[in-house]
């Protein structure tokens, strides 16, 4: 690259950016990834702009070259980045910092600008350097998570990424909040400014419904994820999450027993219930942690899902046990032979154990499916528990959230236990 001209090096970045990307340590960047980097620089188009494709697919790299070429060729514009929560923002401003102090980045703005990059202002949410010329005092980027006010903020590029999640493939109230602050945008993009989107869609009513200018890239046309790893990947998920996530499109759900669950910011609800445990002691299974508590025929529940063996959960289920002060616990001696209670047991807890013989699928359809109208969620209830239920079918490849649910349930209605 070092025997370039200034005007070749400005050709190099606008026509083939993900070479600039793959020279800053993004080696799996392609072609398909250069028009992805064009379009969200607005070298191809000066409009909104909406990027979906499938997970894994470098969009959010892309996003992140494509950001600190832009601060290069116009610095004087500013740019806000809005992604789900704070955490989220941290990583994004953290890789384009380190893409800005790379020794490719700061040859090239001693190439273009005959001097060297100083960053005048660094921090987890804001970056602004010496390139930029106006008074306006404002960043060059901002960050912010998709619920911090942006009242008073304006930029002329608002760059949105992935801020529908998993949360808004569950929650109605969560993929409505996600639109209201998407609409308020509009309002804080200078006039000539450009919104863009990347992401990947949930549920047929999330966000991206009402996103415009939408390119697609299923798994299919990207050819990043070989065959055999693309369908290791549908294995490990129900079909309508692998539709939506790598397919980009929905299927219908009827086979699914679960939809449209309910939800209350309440926890003090919880208090004093009973739990449940369905463990995990390797493989692909994971462990489902249930605490429910009953309202005559009324139910709220709390549950976690984690994909770790039981024993590395006993710490976090035991501070749950003592935050929402259950009582009994309740967990199956079948696979382990008693361990998992005799382990709660030493801990203080009252555990129940049992020997289970009810086939799983019947548990699940008389239990949890006769009283699924009747059951609240806490809003602090994992996505990962709350999705596994909704994803539940006879042939689901994952059911500990829905069968320690319907576990519980089947103790707290009297029905006869199956030993």
């Amino acid at each position: 690259m070092n025997d370039l001209s200034k005007l070749e090096y400005l050709g190099l970045i606008t026509e083939e950016p993900y070479v600039i990307g793959q020279k800053v340590g993004f080696k799996d960047l392609t072609v398909l990834h250069n028009e992805w980097i064009k379009n969200i620089m607005g070298v191809n188009s000066s409009g909104d702009y909406t990027l979906l494709a499938h997970r894994g697919s470098y969009k959010t790299t892309c996003l992140t070259v494509a950001v600190a070429l832009m601060l290069l060729l116009e610095p004087n514009k500013n740019i806000i980045i809005l992604r789900k929560t704070d955490g989220d923002v941290k990583e994004v401003i953290r890789q384009i910092y380190k893409i800005m102090n790379s020794k490719v980045y700061l040859f090239l703005v001693k190439v273009i600008y005959g001097i060297d990059l100083a960053f005048t202002e660094v921090s987890a949410f804001n970056l602004s350097t010496n390139l930029a010329t106006h008074t306006k005092g404002m960043s060059g980027i901002l960050g912010l998570g998709i619920k911090t006010s942006i009242t008073g903020k304006h930029a002329d590029t608002v760059i949105t990424d992935d801020i529908v999640n998993l949360k808004d493939r569950i929650s109605k109230p969560e993929r409505e909040l996600t639109k209201l602050a998407y609409m308020e945008l509009q309002n804080i993009r200078n006039r000539g400014g450009r919104i863009i989107n990347t992401g990947t869609p949930w549920h047929k009513e999330d966000c991206i419904s009402i996103m415009p200018n939408v390119h697609k890239y299923d798994c299919y046309q990207t050819d990043l994820i070989a065959r055999d790893k693309l369908e290791q990947i549908r294995g490990s998920m129900s079909p309508s999450l692998f539709c939506a996530n790598y397919e980009l499109k929905h299927i219908a759900d009827e086979e699914c027993m679960f939809s449209s669950p309910q939800f209350t910011k309440d926890n003090d609800l919880i208090l004093g219930g009973i739990a449940h445990i369905d463990a995990s002691y390797g493989g692909s299974d994971g462990t489902a942690f249930t605490v429910l508590k009953q309202y005559e025929d009324k139910f709220v529940v709390f549950g976690m899902r984690w994909d770790k063996h039981a024993q590395d959960c006993f710490n976090i289920i035991s501070n749950y046990m003592k935050m929402y002060r259950v009582g009994t616990i309740y967990c199956e001696r079948n696979a382990d032979k008693g361990y998992l209670a005799k382990e709660l047991r030493n801990r203080g807890f009252i555990v129940s154990d049992y020997q289970e013989s009810m086939n799983k699928f019947i548990k699940i359809s008389t239990y949890l499916k006769k009283n699924w109208k009747n059951i609240t969620f806490l809003e602090c209830t994992s996505p990962e528990y709350i999705n596994e239920i909704l994803d539940y079918t006879e042939n689901a490849p994952h059911d500990d959230s829905p069968d320690s649910l319907s576990s519980i349930l089947r103790q707290v209605t009297k029905a006869k236990w199956l030993y």
